[in-house]
């Protein structure tokens, strides 16, 4: 083809991409697409026009899209900004008869609880307790019948609130997995709570003082529950109605949106507990300017809520996420060399997790057998007096900390740290293995060698990290380790993986962490909450009465004295939650490791330099082919 020929038929494409390429919020898929045709064109013409000003100008174009598609630019911000305006409302809008359904059953379970109390004067002890009610009708016979919220500091109050009003949200999302029945319990639950509470306080004859006071702090805090369990019976539809995918598949997608839904209403714990903790004690602030604080806190859950994703949805202007309409495929093959969204991440975990399920199960039951033989073998104390393990719904969940910190087993720090750092390592290994199989951004020269004296200096460098890890939990407060969590222990792991990855000392492991990381740990955050949020979901599912009746009906079946079957449900207890948290764990820090890739790609761009740097060189063979 001669070359005016060539630039005739195509210069339009040119053009367009070069449009493209200087709008300010450009496409970035569209450019993506538009640069595969660019560099197959310059590949071509590197082969028949080499020393023609068309291989320049395509050269030049080819290097312009690194700066406009993969150089690192400070996109948190935008990226947030893109959540709450467009992705949030999206989630709603698409999740709007789960709404729909969360609302009216908790107005009908708030007026079960209302008209329980009306009929029943004891039903507010029944709920609230005992002690709770006689120390309110105390409060109101002195004359402050909201004197309970005064009784802490402010700042400690409202970390404990949040905390606390956090942790019953997440039971009420994580119950979805119960196919969406679990969650809708929870919200009853509660909401005939709040109606007897209520309710108590009309009887009393101070309806209008608690009302003004409670639903300053309680109008976000209760809408933000029950978003949360809007989100858990999103969660849990994938489960009941998986359609044409499978129920993994539609789980994946639903437990995606749910968690989306879920940290959307975070901020809105933080808010709701500062103002528990900072103004509902404020009681001698007039009538009017409290009613008039609560009418614009409900305005704003209305307007952003509901008025907004309806307003959008209807009108067609809300664009739907990239991972969102993307469902999971069990024979996808993880590509390690791309961007990723955190939703692509999340499906890439459990396709990574599937293939190599056999093996990491094994490990993590050799594991709790570990656990289990070494803590009641040589432990100072019985079973029962190490573990005591109340019989109710999450029972193990509210006695997950003596795992870890236990008087009555000295050792038990070394052996957590002992068998973390092996399920790190393993972990790792498998996954750096799967990756240098798949990426190509590495010349197989450059590759490191995985010697066998490598792995052991790796192994090393993990048992330190995770000693440290171990040492923050052992000897912080239980709240320092809940607000470290978030923060410290993913970039812990990154710095884990890093070193197992790049083969990288402690001190260099770290500096690459921090270069990494730049401004992306709101993507580190997310999908570490992401996979947390599962992981903490998938141990609820066993944390429940049915594993107490299958624990007992075992028991019932051997030929033992009542304090050896006593003994033996509390070993049979342990070792299935250390086996349940020990599948969990791989799945946190896998979903760190596989973040990684993308760091990389978004700080270097390594697999754009090499293909740049083999355009002409792979594909000059299908030039010629186009040439015939």
């Amino acid at each position: 083809m001669r070359e005016t020929s060539f630039i005739k038929q195509n210069k339009e494409k040119w053009k367009e991409f070069e449009n493209d390429l200087n709008k300010e919020n450009g496409d970035p898929d569209k450019l993506s697409d538009l640069f595969i045709q660019i560099t197959d064109d310059l590949s071509y013409s590197r082969t028949f026009y080499p020393n023609r000003s068309v291989r320049v100008y395509l050269n030049n174009i080819a290097q312009q899209v690194f700066y406009s598609i993969y150089k690192n630019r400070k996109t948190h911000v935008g990226r947030l900004t893109y959540f709450w305006t467009h992705e949030l409302p999206y989630m709603v809008w698409e999740a709007r008869r789960e709404f729909r359904l969360a609302f009216w059953v908790f107005v009908l379970a708030f007026s079960i609880g209302m008209l329980s109390c009306a009929m029943d004067a004891e039903f507010p002890r029944i709920v609230l307790g005992d002690n709770y009610v006689d120390m309110t009708i105390e409060n109101i016979e002195s004359g402050d019948p909201m004197a309970v919220y005064k009784q802490k500091g402010e700042f400690g109050m409202s970390v404990g609130i949040t905390i606390n009003n956090l942790w019953v949200a997440f039971q009420t999302f994580a119950l979805g997995v119960f196919f969406a029945l679990g969650t809708l319990f929870y919200l009853i639950k509660n909401a005939i709570m709040v109606g007897a509470f209520q309710f108590f306080f009309y009887e009393q004859g101070v309806f209008l003082e608690s009302f003004l006071t409670i639903w300053i702090h309680g109008t976000l805090e209760i809408s933000a529950i029950v978003i949360a369990a809007a989100a858990g019976l999103t969660m849990g539809k994938g489960l009941v109605f998986p359609g044409t995918l499978t129920r993994m598949q539609a789980f994946q997608i639903s437990a995606r949106r749910g968690v989306k839904i879920m940290l959307g209403i975070v901020p809105i714990f933080i808010i709701a507990g500062f103002l528990e903790g900072y103004m509902t004690r404020q009681t001698e602030t007039p009538d009017i300017i409290r009613g008039i604080f609560i009418f614009l806190c409900l305005a704003f859950v209305i307007l952003y809520f509901w008025w907004l994703p309806n307003k959008r949805g209807k009108e067609g202007l809300l664009v739907q996420p990239k991972d969102a309409r993307l469902p999971a495929d069990d024979s996808q093959i993880i590509d390690f060399t791309r961007i990723k969204s955190s939703g692509e991440i999340f499906s890439d975990i459990f396709i990574f997790y599937k293939k190599n399920l056999g093996a990491i199960g094994s490990i993590a039951v050799a594991s709790a057998l570990l656990y289990c033989g070494m803590t009641f073998t040589f432990a100072e104390a019985s079973p029962s007096e190490m573990f005591n393990f109340p019989q109710s719904m999450f029972g193990t969940m509210s006695v997950l900390h003596k795992f870890f910190i236990n008087e009555s087993i000295p050792y038990l720090f070394i052996l957590n740290t002992f068998i973390f750092s092996c399920l790190t390592f393993v972990s790792f290994t498998f996954l750096v293995k799967t990756a240098e199989e798949k990426e190509i951004h590495l010349e197989d020269e450059e590759k490191p060698k995985q010697t066998t004296l490598r792995h052991v200096l790796n192994f090393l460098k993990i048992l330190v990290v995770v000693f440290a890890m171990n040492l923050v939990v052992l000897t912080q407060s239980w709240y320092t380790v809940v607000l470290l969590i978030p923060v410290l222990f993913p970039i812990l792991i990154l710095w884990m993986y890093i070193m197992c990855k790049e083969n990288k000392g402690l001190i260099t492991g770290l500096g690459r962490t921090v270069f990494l990381l730049g401004s992306s740990f709101g993507k580190l955050l997310g999908t570490y909450l992401l996979t947390l949020a599962i992981g903490v979901s998938f141990f609820l599912i066993t944390d429940t009465s049915l594993i107490w009746i299958y624990v007992s009906l075992v028991s019932m079946n051997l030929a033992l004295e009542q304090e050896m079957m006593d003994q033996f449900t509390i070993i049979s207890l342990t070792f299935i939650a250390m086996t349940v948290l020990y599948l969990i764990y791989p799945l946190i820090i896998n979903g760190i490791g596989l973040l990684y890739h993308t760091l990389v790609e978004v700080k270097e761009a390594s697999t754009l330099k090499k293909r740049i740097r083999n355009i002409g060189k792979s594909r000059s063979i299908q030039g010629m082919l186009r040439e015939s």
